[in-house]
């Protein structure tokens, strides 16, 4: 008897973790994201002061796993690091443009949804940080044009002076959500920072997000909570572009399960 109601509990837990499985299968499935292709680069490992620091990467890692639980296939997500060596759990490809570009070229080829650019790295005013060079607006708008083209695109920014991307990047069939404005630095870069202060909002963000937008405005005001908090400042005011094609269309692009709960 005894063996016997063992068994049966081993099979009513594994009967249990399959439809737990077959639901999030079936959950995936009916996601808007699920053939969307979508990159998330960690552009640089150093600290403000020059020092390392894993907050980029960390950005990377976690951000890549709330996209996931939001309905974004694996299969489809890339991920970047200027160190891809060190995170053998994540196996993310090496953050230089030749490579991130030939990954969209890649991931475009075999969805036809969607696009989703994610960056967070150190900025300047005429671009941001990839590596050792600088991304400057008009080469990422040259490949997204060339890989995305006129699919819905969503274009995530994080880094100081960020907001110098909009003015190029600005199409109907794109938003772009940016850590600052072109004039303004952004937080959170330290050492012993976890995550630079947009990212780390991006993230609580999506817990109670319904869609791109929303997620966008509900980063923009936990920013400028965060930064009153810590008395940073000036403040660096995140910018937010929603295109007029895409306007209509991205409230009904629901996530499905942020959190992952």
């Amino acid at each position: 008897m005894r063996r016997t109601g063992m068994a049966r509990l081993i099979a009513g837990f594994l009967l249990l973790a399959f439809a737990k499985s077959a639901a999030a299968a079936t959950a995936l499935d009916a996601s808007p994201f699920q053939d969307w292709a979508a990159v998330v680069v960690a552009g640089d490992w150093h600290a403000h002061s020059g020092g390392p620091s894993e907050a980029f990467d960390n950005a990377r890692r976690d951000v890549s796993q709330t996209l996931e639980r939001a309905g974004f296939r694996p299969a489809n997500l890339r991920q970047y690091s200027v160190r891809p060596e060190r995170y053998k759990d994540t196996r993310p490809e090496k953050s230089d443009l030749p490579t991130i570009y030939n990954g969209l070229v890649d991931l475009t080829s075999r969805t036809q949804a969607g696009c989703l650019f994610y960056l967070s790295s150190h900025g300047a005013p005429d671009g941001a940080v990839v590596d050792d060079k600088i991304l400057p607006p008009g080469v990422l708008d040259a490949m997204l044009n060339k890989t995305c083209g006129a699919r819905p695109t969503v274009v995530v920014i994080s880094a100081c002076f960020s907001g110098v991307f909009v003015p190029t990047l600005a199409r109907n069939n794109r938003m772009i959500l940016t850590a600052a404005r072109p004039d303004r630095t952004s937080f959170g870069c330290g050492e012993a920072d976890k995550y630079p202060y947009f990212d780390d909002c991006f993230l609580q963000s999506m817990k109670g997000a319904h869609d791109f937008p929303g997620l966008g405005r509900a980063v923009q005001a936990c920013v400028a909570r965060k930064e009153i908090e810590t008395n940073a400042r000036p403040p660096s005011e995140p910018q937010l572009f929603v295109g007029g094609t895409l306007k209509p269309i991205l409230p009904l692009l629901a996530f499905i399960n942020p959190t992952g709960g």
